[in-house]
């Protein structure tokens, strides 16, 4: 597939176009209700689906499935993603108003390090393809070991990189509102959301190393990995609001998840020497494998509304007053003149 520059040109300025005017439509704290993460969601599919579309008309029917099974794939474990978000928040008892301000940066974050990590792996598949054994090895193993503990959940006050953070990072107990940094007594300090901020990109990177292989047993194009994955990933902010309050609903959904990471291995190792899976028919494979595990989900759980996680007895962090945030001291100070600023 011949992209040329001028179109990853486009494609980046699009992104940072839609990041700015995501970040201005939330440039003020408050709660995202459903029916706005209910639009916003469905802007990010239709963008996500119509770039598909045009990928589909230029370059034919092969390089627009293989964009759709690389987006489907990585929508599909984005999910799983939403649910670890969610328990995170809920166990720092993350204001919901400061919740997209954390995500927005955490996506920045999530494109960024995905961009290397696609770059990476299609520069180690170009000069070894013998690594695409370890790659299919590992989504085969990564596969089985979702279903075994597909009932384990992550404990955010266990996590190795929250305990280096806070014993490294100077911090305060209390939030204040969105700042990420504060000033106080002339000492700069972190606050509870840059904590959250930080795990957060640490969970997204762990999961990075799960989805960059699996889309690359559907492709080996880069721009098609990378924009199939910066489409999905653009949609998780809206994503988040509108599935937060319904994890306990998708039952079957992790297990799912690991038979299209099964699927998706043994599809790898096929096309290595043995034989090409035809890419409309993994696309089918994968999407059938979402929409029984979505579908007997939502059958087997029908009756139940939407309801938070259950919060930790005691928050631990606490909120700054009103006062407190008033008071604080400009973040970066000003440099004093010196006598050369006067001569």
């Amino acid at each position: 597939m011949n992209v040329p520059l001028w179109a990853w040109l486009a494609v980046l300025l699009f992104i940072v176009l839609m990041l700015a005017l995501d970040l201005f439509a939330h440039r003020k704290a408050h709660v995202i209700r459903v029916r706005e993460a209910a639009l916003w969601s469905a802007v990010w599919v239709a963008f996500g689906v119509g770039f598909g579309v045009l990928v589909w008309q230029v370059y034919g029917a092969e390089y627009g499935q293989q964009y759709f099974a690389g987006y489907l794939i990585e929508k599909s474990l984005a999910v799983d993603n939403v649910f670890i978000w969610a328990i995170i928040f809920t166990y720092f008892a993350v204001p919901r108003e400061y919740q997209h301000r954390v995500l927005f940066f955490g996506v920045l974050g999530a494109l960024v390090f995905r961009g290397i990590f696609i770059a990476a792996g299609a520069a180690i598949i170009a000069s070894a393809g013998w690594v695409l054994y370890i790659f299919a090895a590992f989504l085969l193993i990564t596969g089985y070991r979702m279903i075994r503990h597909r009932d384990d959940h992550l404990d955010p006050e266990k996590s190795r990189a929250l305990k280096l953070f806070r014993r490294h990072v100077p911090m305060t107990n209390d939030f204040h509102g969105q700042r990420f940094l504060i000033r106080r007594q002339g000492v700069l300090l972190a606050t509870p959301l840059l904590a959250v901020l930080v795990l957060v990109e640490v969970t997204d990177i762990i999961f990075a190393v799960d989805s960059i292989p699996a889309i690359f047993a559907v492709t080996d194009d880069v721009f098609l990995v990378f924009t199939a994955n910066a489409f999905a990933i653009l949609g998780l902010r809206a994503m988040y609001f509108l599935l937060a309050d319904l994890i306990h609903r998708f039952i079957y959904l992790k297990t799912g998840l690991a038979l299209v990471l099964i699927w998706v291995g043994i599809k790898m190792f096929l096309k290595i020497d043995i034989y090409y899976i035809p890419t409309p028919v993994s696309l089918a494979v994968i999407a059938m494998i979402l929409l029984v595990s979505v579908a007997a989900s939502l059958w087997a759980t029908r009756g139940q509304g939407r309801r938070p996680l259950p919060a930790p007895e005691r928050a631990p962090f606490g909120t700054a007053s009103p006062e407190d945030v008033a008071a604080l001291e400009p973040l970066w100070r000003r440099r004093a003149p010196s006598r050369t600023d006067h001569q």
